[in-house]
Order: C-alpha cells, then sequence, then structure tokens
C-alpha cells in the first residue's frame, strides 16, 4: 500500500499563505564548485537568510497564528536547542503573545541571548532536552500555557512545509533534495510536499554522527531514547519523543536515504560555506553540504542542499575557517 502522509498538500498551501507577511521567501543559488565535484547541478537553499536565521521561523509562526484568542493570552512556552525557541519568540512577539523557552545547557550562550533579545524568557534546565521539558509540562500543567513544540506537532510540520513549495516553485525539475534531519519536522514537511507534487524526487535526510536520535530510531524501527551529544551540529541535537506521533513515520515512509556526517566533515563545510560560497553558516545548517562535500552522496540531477541556519558563535566561526580542528568539548 502506497503510504498517504498525513500533511495534505491543501494544509500545507494554506500554511504557506498564512504565514506568507511574516517570513522571507528565501534564496535559491546554484553551486559552481559543488556542481563541478558531483557532476550535476547543486543548488544551495539559503534558508539561514530567513529572519531570524533559521527556518524554524515558518513552523513556529504558523503554529502561533493558528492558535486561538484565549491561548495566546495564556502564552506559549517551548523546548529548544536554539533556532525554534529563537523563531517562537520571534513569532509570539510579532503577535503579542507572552513566551518562555526552555533549554538544557548544552544549548551555547550565542543563542540563548538571541532568544531573550527577543524578549522571551529563558530557563535553563538539565543536560537535555528531555530535562528541559519537565518544565515546560509544569508550565502547561500550572499556568495553561500551551506548549509549542520543536518539530511534532502539525501546525509545526505544515508551516515548515512551506519551505518544500518555494523548492518546487524556484526549480520544478528538482530530482534530488538533501534536508539536514533532528526531530523531522522540516524532513517530514518538504517530503510531504514534495512527493505530492513530484511523486520521483529523491529526498535524503542528512544528520551528525553524534547523537543522531531520528536516525537511530529508524534503525530500531521505533522512538527509542538517545543520549544527546555535543556536536557542532547542536541544533540537530534531541530526541524525537518516545510518543512521537507524526515525523517518525512520515521520515520512516517518505526519506529514500539517510546519511551521516562527522564532527571533522562539519567543520570542512562551515569552511567551505564561508570561502567558497561567502556564506556565514552553523554546524547543523552545514550538514548537507558535508554530505556532498564528502561525497557520501552521489546526487543526481537538479539537486538541492538546504541550508538552513547561521546561528552560530562567530568567535567559534572564525576558528573554524582559520582551519582550527576546534574541540567541541570545550565550546
Amino acid at each position: 500500500m502506497t503510504f498517504q502522509s498525513p500533511i495534505e498538500l491543501s494544509d500545507i498551501k494554506t500554511a504557506a499563505q498564512r504565514i506568507a507577511p511574516c517570513i522571507r521567501t528565501t534564496p535559491l543559488v546554484t553551486s559552481e564548485s559543488l556542481s563541478r565535484l558531483s557532476k550535476t547541478p547543486v543548488h544551495l537553499k539559503l534558508e539561514h537568510h530567513q529572519i531570524t536565521n533559521s527556518f524554524k521561523l515558518r513552523g513556529a509562526s504558523n503554529a502561533v497564528m493558528a492558535l486561538p484568542e484565549t491561548a495566546k493570552q495564556r502564552g506559549v512556552v517551548g523546548v529548544s536547542t536554539g533556532n525554534h525557541g529563537r523563531g517562537l519568540a520571534h513569532a509570539a512577539q510579532e503577535n503579542g503573545v507572552r513566551c518562555i523557552i526552555c533549554m538544557s545547557q548544552l544549548v551555547p550562550q550565542n543563542k540563548i541571548d538571541g532568544i531573550k533579545a527577543l524578549g522571551a524568557e529563558v530557563r535553563i534546565i538539565g543536560q537535555s532536552q528531555d530535562d528541559a521539558q519537565i518544565e515546560v509540562d509544569h508550565l502547561v500543567a500550572e499556568q495553561g500555557m500551551t506548549m509549542i513544540p520543536p518539530f511534532d506537532h502539525p501546525d509545526i510540520v505544515t508551516g515548515q512545509a512551506s519551505l518544500g513549495l518555494e523548492l518546487f516553485e524556484a526549480l520544478p525539475g528538482l530530482q534530488t533534495v538533501l534536508v539536514p534531519v533532528s526531530g523531522g519536522g522540516l524532513i517530514s514537511g518538504v517530503a510531504s510536499a514534495l512527493k505530492a507534487l513530484k511523486k520521483d524526487v529523491k529526498i535524503i535526510a542528512v544528520s551528525m554522527e553524534r547523537g543522531a536520535a531520528m536516525h537511530a530510531c529508524l534503525q530500531a524501527g521505533k522512538p527509542i531514547l538517545v543520549k544527546e551529544e555535543a556536536t557542532l551540529a547542536d541544533s540537530l541535537g534531541g530526541g524525537i519523543g518516545l510518543d512521537n506521533q507524526i515525523t517518525f513515520n512520515i521520515t520512516q515512509n517518505l526519506v529514500d536515504e539517510f546519511i551521516l556526517v562527522s564532527e571533522i566533515e562539519i567543520a570542512q563545510a562551515i569552511r567551505h560555506a564561508y570561502w567558497q560560497e561567502r556564506q556565514i553558516i552553523e554546524g547543523s545548517g552545514a550538514v548537507c553540504l558535508a554530505a556532498l562535500l564528502s561525497q557520501k552522496v552521489k546526487p543526481e540531477g537538479n539537486t538541492i542542499a538546504c541550508v538552513t541556519g547561521g546561528n552560530i558563535d562567530l568567535s567559534v566561526h572564525h576558528r573554524i575557517i582559520s582551519g582550527e580542528n576546534v574541540d567541541i568539548s570545550n565550546l
């Protein structure tokens, strides 16, 4: 039986229309260097040029805007490794909604500062997203706030799926799409949109070797607990939730290939983005470039690599582009 995504194309188009005034249509550019290396046209979707420097604004904006007024009055709360929190804080600020973001101690200071600058309250709890989730649950129970999860929610996934619509509109002849993966919100949305529009498009998931939760869950055949580890791709950290309702199933059924890249390969991709593409990107946004540069993936036809985040500590970025093998345990 052919898998039918629970995320309908009509819902994706509705979400895209809802958030259109709040987001940017980000550039799609051709990478001459990666095209030469891959021997096929490679294009970069520069989603790190989004308003909050990450794709996460799409889903967060859609989720906040879809809330009933009573829920907006009580406020929203979320758990984040950084970029979802920043997107949710911006969306809440734009809609006059109180926002609290709960984060683990593994989140870099620059991402904490970025969220606070958008008017949200930040609470640092424990060593993982699962620890931070306990505080989120408390705020929901005690204050009646609405939890906006980072990925496993229909409004989040349909919001992220608007990126898939942009990819198709910009390059209808696309054949291969590389997407970074953490909890699966982006790839679930992009895959649902693109497979509905072009059934033969190949969707390739990319994550880091250290603590890639979705990959481990797919290998196990079900959601499992995965230890969170320090990584240059910190925004891809965290589990997918043992009660995952949406993203695991879509990823399992619509993603054609899953690639893992090393810390050294991620650093090389950050360098490449700066020196060859003139782009400043974070580790999580660099994993698709890392997969292409390492030639762990052999793309076919018109290929798009999604560059999804640019919220990197610039002192760390400077060390990486200067050639240093950054020790992630000391970041």
